[in-house]
């Protein structure tokens, strides 16, 4: 009887995702040879089938100028940077990233380095992609079902059906000619569900800010990092903020309306006239939430406006230890302990508290801001947290943060919120603002 010959095992078991790359021209190519690999911090490894998920409607990928990408060479099995095309030599190739949809958390971002003199990346959220069986593939777990912001259910005509509407209903209302803009120019998910009467309303109102974040969406000091948005130049009178919020409410069951968007800078610093349009919505309907993202900076002003009707906050961190903050938000005029204060008002008063969490795998996930996160959880207890791909280029990211604080070995994203989910089980945890009555999220 003839010996069947022994096939030699497999070095690599669970199937590897093809690498995706992008010539000068920005064309995506699969290249066929080669691995996908990611990145958090330090740590890289493969993109497989088992830890990715078809990428998410409405995601959309994109290149990285100034950048090599590191791939997994299949056939050595040596992992390394790739400048040029190997089937094509002399064409250089870029690294190629997904900008995942809302409700998705990356878990790697694509691996690559740097050339000489790169430019920073533009402020998106950088996940890792590879292609496998005829799709594409992100490196995230899905943190929130809600399709509040699926581009399907806001087609364009209907949107602009809205616009026209308001336009008749609201014709003086200089926040609704923004969010016009914000809707039609820019694709704002918010705005175009305003005009379409769903789910959430933005209630842009502060021209000014206390913080100069590094990744701020709507105003960059320095000509290195251009906004994605224009911030809002004028502070909308109380009786237009009424106006937009009243009608969202009657339009919309257990629908929400929002001070704190990123075409504005801080709502807290806009409290003169948020204040008295407040009491003037509240004085007309009972009905929906009034919600306000913010930087938590001014406690007595946010104390003022949960006595005026303000239902929820939502404030936001990157990091639960004060200098990896301060790094980050860097404020102007408060400290850390007043947005801790601001959460302990909104708890007292019984208000929805929730976090805004800008998380960056291989930052948010290392041990050291798992247990400052863990130790803020079990002195707090807020409601829910936001999980956020922080919109900015993670290895200047990564870099400032080493630069104030030690910064261990990353246990992976999903671990990171199973093990929250586990310690702290009354928390929620999804993506956007509750609706009352509260939507089911994934737990």
């Amino acid at each position: 009887m003839k010996k069947r010959a022994k096939r030699p095992e497999d070095p690599f078991p669970e199937a590897i995702l093809t690498a995706l790359v992008a010539d000068s021209k920005g064309n995506i190519i699969e290249l066929e040879g080669y691995g996908a690999v990611g990145m958090a911090g330090a740590f890289m490894a493969p993109l497989t089938a088992g830890q990715t998920l078809p990428m998410p409607h409405g995601s959309e990928l994109m290149f990285l100028p100034d950048r090599v990408p590191i791939l997994l060479d299949l056939v050595t099995g040596k992992r390394g940077p790739v400048p040029e095309n190997p089937y094509q030599p002399g064409e250089r190739i870029f690294p190629v990233a997904g900008f995942n949809s809302p409700g998705y958390v990356h878990t790697l971002i694509p691996a690559f380095e740097e050339v000489v003199k790169a430019k920073p990346l533009p402020l998106f959220a950088y996940g890792a992609v590879g292609w496998h069986r005829s799709g594409f593939r992100s490196a995230v777990f899905q943190i929130d079902p809600e399709r509040r912001q699926d581009l399907r259910l806001m087609p364009v005509e209907a949107v602009r059906r809205g616009v026209r509407t308001l336009q008749k209903r609201l014709p003086k209302n200089r926040l609704r000619n923004h969010l016009e803009k914000c809707a039609l120019t820019y694709g704002c998910p918010a705005a175009k569900n305003f005009f379409i009467g769903r789910c959430e309303a933005p209630l842009p109102t502060s021209p000014q800010c206390n913080a100069r974040c590094l990744g701020c969406l709507s105003f960059q000091s320095a000509d290195t990092i251009s906004h994605c948005q224009d911030r809002i130049r004028f502070m909308p009178s109380p009786a237009e903020i009424a106006e937009i919020a009243l009608t969202h409410l009657a339009n919309v069951k257990n629908g929400v309306v929002s001070f704190g968007q990123g075409c504005e800078g801080d709502p807290l610093l806009a409290a003169a006239v948020i204040e008295p349009a407040i009491r003037q919505i509240r004085a007309e309907t009972r009905n929906g939430t009034i919600n306000m993202n913010t930087n938590g900076s001014l406690p007595e002003v946010l104390g003022m406006l949960f006595e005026a009707g303000l239902d929820s906050i939502r404030v936001s961190l990157n990091s639960f230890r004060e200098s990896c903050y301060a790094a980050y938000f860097r404020p102007k005029g408060y400290t850390f302990s007043d947005v801790l204060q601001s959460i302990r008002i909104g708890l007292e008063r019984h208000r929805h508290v929730a976090i805004n969490y800008l998380n960056m795998a291989g930052f948010t996930d290392t041990p050291e801001e798992k247990r400052a996160l863990m130790n803020f959880l079990s002195k707090y207890p807020i409601h829910q947290i936001q999980w956020r791909n922080l919109n900015f280029d993670p290895l200047r990211y990564w870099q400032v943060m080493a630069s104030v604080e030690k910064q261990g070995d990353p246990i992976g994203m999903k671990l990171l919120v199973d093990q929250v989910k586990n310690q702290f089980p009354r928390i929620r945890h999804g993506y956007f603002n509750p609706l009352f009555p509260q939507t089911p999220l994934i737990n």
